[in-house]
């Protein structure tokens, strides 16, 4: 049996396990009174929890990156779901706060492969034309299980109770793992890949999966300004982000005056615009390389735009109207997805497929410490000066990481990585 289009069979799982990737991440958070009430935890318990996430989450993106280089995409991404839906089942089990935290790290540890899988994924199966939208395919599910999430896991928590919806969204990802098992094939190994597609898929890019390639190790390539550049850019930008998902709602509540009904009716808003953002940030870049742009041009057109409306949280603390402002706080959020996409395709750009998750999950390591540090520091300054100077400060954060990118990546295309070429 032979299947055209097969590649974006491929996306859409990948879409699909980030979709579950962030239901399983949120499921605390919406549930947090809940499950204070039942065990006593206090907000320090709540915050130990959600720091082992993120901790043992930037473990993972580099640990898993590399994991993913060496045994392929196939067994990596059975490691991530099985560690992650695992440890979400587990958190049923919890009694006390160090349990939870506990569960958390190992959730954070699995959860962080799906990123790098997926970025590998992607420049296994797109020619480079179309990475980026491949990219926005499975960054879309964030947006996706992010609007998802509360609804449906405040559902369950009222018919079930809080411990059988950690059951249920943890089965989630092992039924997932079923269709991965039964569909998933490198391009080279699917038997219903057809010889068009094949061709396709190679279009502009080496046949890196058809020839021995070396395998870089993480000193090495750090020696490159290419990956310094993907891991500055993340750093640099990735609170961005976080900043929205975690402090958006209470900012729309202790800054804006809106009341919980408020922000339920609300809050969507923005999440929506970064997956608009996700698809088009990807497409724009493919259709501009399809034109006959280089892929060099094409990728810093759309991530200058991109980095640059991320700069509308600044005009956000201006206005008077709440919903005027967060209206440019759903500029932010596509601004990013459109930036975070293209740059998220710079390693299968750069570097053969035995290095892109390697490359990727030092940027994602990067970023999760930057969150880290970003989000600490959140709490202290809204506490003493309220949330003006955190979101004006985040309107800064675009510019800076565009500019620090751009001068470290240099020309986009090809890399010699131990006398094997890569052609971007």
């Amino acid at each position: 049996m032979k299947i055209s289009g097969l590649r974006w069979l491929m996306a859409g799982l990948i879409f699909l396990a980030t979709v579950i990737n962030y239901i399983d991440r949120q499921t605390v958070a919406v549930l947090k009174t809940s499950i204070s009430q039942d065990l006593g935890l206090s907000n320090a318990d709540y915050a130990a929890i959600q720091n082992s996430f993120l901790l043992f989450y930037g473990i993972s993106q580099i640990v898993s990156g590399r994991l993913y280089d060496v045994i392929g995409t196939r067994l990596g991404f059975v490691f991530s779901i099985v560690v992650w839906s695992g440890a979400a089942l587990a958190h049923a089990a919890a009694r006390t706060a160090w349990a939870f935290a506990a569960f958390r790290a190992a959730l954070g540890f699995g959860e962080a492969g799906n990123w790098p899988g997926a970025a590998k994924v992607v420049g296994e199966w797109f020619p480079a034309r179309e990475r980026a939208f491949g990219m926005g395919i499975f960054n879309t599910g964030a947006a996706v299980g992010g609007a998802l999430s509360p609804p449906i896991i405040a559902w369950l928590a009222t018919a079930y109770g809080w411990r059988a919806t950690f059951i249920v969204t943890g089965t989630l990802g092992f039924i997932w793992l079923a269709l991965w098992l039964a569909l998933f094939r490198t391009p080279d190994r699917h038997p219903w890949m057809t010889e068009t597609e094949r061709a396709h898929i190679l279009d502009g890019a080496s046949a890196t999966t058809s020839r021995p390639a070396s395998r870089p190790g993480w000193l090495q390539l750090l020696t490159y300004r290419q990956t310094w550049a993907v891991v500055m850019g993340r750093f640099i930008t990735d609170p961005i982000w976080w900043l929205y998902v975690f402090w958006l709602p209470s900012y729309l509540q202790e800054a804006r005056g809106f009341s919980l009904q408020q922000v339920g009716q609300s809050a969507w808003v923005p999440f929506l615009a970064a997956g608009i953002g996700a698809l088009g940030g990807g497409y724009a870049s493919g259709a501009l390389i399809s034109r006959g742009w280089t892929v060099n041009r094409a990728r810093k057109a759309v991530m200058i735009v991109g980095a640059l409306l991320t700069s509308a949280g600044i005009l956000a603390m201006r206005a008077g109207d709440p919903y005027v402002a967060l209206g440019w706080m759903a500029v932010v959020l596509f601004g990013f997805q459109v930036w975070i996409n293209n740059l998220q395709t710079l390693p299968s750009d750069f570097f053969p497929g035995t290095a892109v998750g390697s490359v990727f999950g030092l940027g994602g390591a990067a970023a999760a410490l930057a969150s880290i540090l970003f989000t600490w520091g959140t709490g202290q300054v809204v506490d003493a000066f309220g949330y003006t100077p955190v979101f004006f400060v985040a309107g800064l954060l675009g510019p800076l990481g565009l500019v620090v990118t751009l001068w470290l990546a240099g020309r986009v295309g090809t890399l010699v990585i131990e006398g094997k070429e890569q052609t971007a």
